[in-house]
């Protein structure tokens, strides 16, 4: 009887591994520091600002990222009077829904790219609870909303806050999204560590003012729980203040690795490295 060959037999009975996929050694992280179109337009903003996401995330994806990522309510601006405007039959609302055909463009792209895509927008949700939200668009083109936790100001009267920090997976890496004062509660990033969190990602706005606690938030948050952090941070002039800039990437032991250069529309390439988390979370690099 003819014995089949050892390399046959395993192709034919071993099963395929299952459980999570394996962790890549790298992940590269496109901020996008972003000066909102057509402010004060309310939703007509909204389909100018997804072409020009689109526009961005297929530059990044040509640079090489797998995530990228967008301030906090990047397709309108924060322009808060536009989503308790009356809405008016026939003109576009500034608010989106999971069905709102002008975020089709972007999750095509992402989906043509297979890129992971982290953009700003106020969402209503299927029963109508307003949030200020983090749109993520998978690999897939597929759409979740990630929910801002602690609201302040005019924004308690506009939207219900969210429950704590969501996770996404990006080639193995857990990054938990922040929308902006939630990096300024510690216990925030805390609930992300304790979720397991490798990078902790905030879509934010800070102002002219605001570099020291900027640079603050980030860099704690990053060292206190070993995670990467990176920061999104809306350009250009805004209802609060004119943008800081300073968008970019933490290391794990706090210190700034990337920085944008400006105040207006740019994109910083932000290469995390696992050896280096793990180094720290070791106590190598402690």
């Amino acid at each position: 009887m003819t014995q089949p060959h050892p390399q046959s037999q395993s192709l034919l009975t071993m099963p395929r591994p299952s459980g999570p996929a394996p962790v890549s050694a790298t992940l590269l992280a496109a901020v996008v520091q972003y000066e909102a179109l057509g402010t004060g337009s309310g939703g007509a903003a909204v389909a100018r600002n997804v072409a020009a996401h689109v526009e961005l995330v297929e530059k990044a994806h040509a640079d090489g990222a797998r995530l990228v990522l967008f301030p906090e309510l990047s397709l309108t601006g924060y322009e808060l009077g536009s989503f308790n405007a009356p809405e008016q039959e026939g003109q576009p609302s500034a608010w989106l829904t999971d069905r709102d055909p002008r975020l089709q463009p972007l999750r095509d792209a992402c989906a043509r790219t297979g890129t992971t895509a982290v953009i700003g927008a106020g969402w209503r949700e299927a029963g109508g609870t307003p949030r200020l939200a983090s749109l993520i668009i998978g690999p897939d083109g597929s759409l979740r909303p990630a929910f801002k936790t602690h609201l302040h100001g005019d924004e308690r009267e506009l939207f219900v806050a969210g429950n704590g920090p969501e996770i996404l997976v990006v080639d193995g890496w857990r990054v938990a999204l922040a929308v902006c004062a939630d990096a300024a509660q510690p216990s925030h990033a805390a609930a992300a560590a304790e979720s397991g969190a490798d990078v902790y990602a905030v879509s934010a706005l800070y102002v002219s003012g605001e570099e020291l606690r900027l640079g603050l938030h980030l860099g704690s948050r990053s060292m206190d729980h070993r995670m990467f952090g990176l920061l999104a941070n809306l350009g250009g002039k805004t209802p609060l203040g004119a943008s800081c800039g300073l968008s970019g990437g933490w290391g794990p032991e706090g210190a700034a690795v990337a920085r944008a250069a400006g105040t207006g529309t740019e994109t910083i390439m932000v290469n995390l490295v696992r050896s280096s988390l793990d180094g720290y979370r070791s106590g190598r690099g402690a």
